[in-house]
């Protein structure tokens, strides 16, 4: 990636070739992480913003004025995310990472803890604006076939699971069969005491 880096600007040739008869399939991808945790929102046709909210008592969530999440050990967490697609989009995948110090709540299993559920429509038999959902225990994922361009909410559960300082990744979006079509929020800090 340096040697890349170190191009600025020039073109850096590939070349793909074969030997002998048949098909040459192939694949290029570049897989890299930043030197920097601090992201800031970027928007290539989606704009992606996250709150998290509390869920049983007021002050179990808190935003200092520096922009620092602050939540009680233990406390059930609202993220609530928000999507705006700025035109008509297809194969939408909408990824928030979870810092470590959280984990999602599957509200649907017996012995879960109540309090909020992740429908983002007044009515539990409305028709969604997602077609999948996979929460992870590092991430969660919200799947849509097709997207009008419009804003869309969608709210999951997490608990305060581990005391400490942890890095909350942005959360993004993107077209997957187009992923030059993308965007994401801000990385933030979240301390969980």
């Amino acid at each position: 990636m340096a040697e890349l880096l170190a191009q600025k600007g020039e073109e850096v040739p590939l070349t793909l070739g074969r030997e002998g008869a048949g098909r040459l399939y192939y694949r290029i991808g570049l897989e890299y992480a930043p030197s920097d945790l601090t992201l800031v929102p970027e928007d290539r046709g989606f704009v992606v913003q996250r709150v998290y909210e509390a869920v049983d008592a007021s002050d179990d969530v808190r935003r200092d004025d520096a922009g620092v999440w602050h939540i009680k050990a233990g406390a059930l967490v609202r993220v609530r995310l928000t999507l705006v697609a700025e035109a008509r989009r297809n194969y939408v995948a909408l990824v928030d990472p979870l810092p470590a110090g959280l984990e999602p709540v599957n509200l649907s299993l017996i012995g879960s803890r109540p309090g909020g559920g992740s429908s983002t429509s007044g009515s539990r038999w409305a028709r969604t604006w997602y077609d999948h959902v996979n929460a992870r225990d590092e991430r969660v994922e919200v799947f849509a076939r097709r997207l009008s361009a419009q804003v869309y909410s969608y709210s999951y559960t997490a608990e305060a699971s581990t005391i400490g300082t942890f890095t909350a990744a942005p959360a993004r979006a993107e077209e997957m069969y187009q992923p030059e079509t993308f965007g994401r929020g801000k990385s933030e800090t979240v301390i969980v005491e």
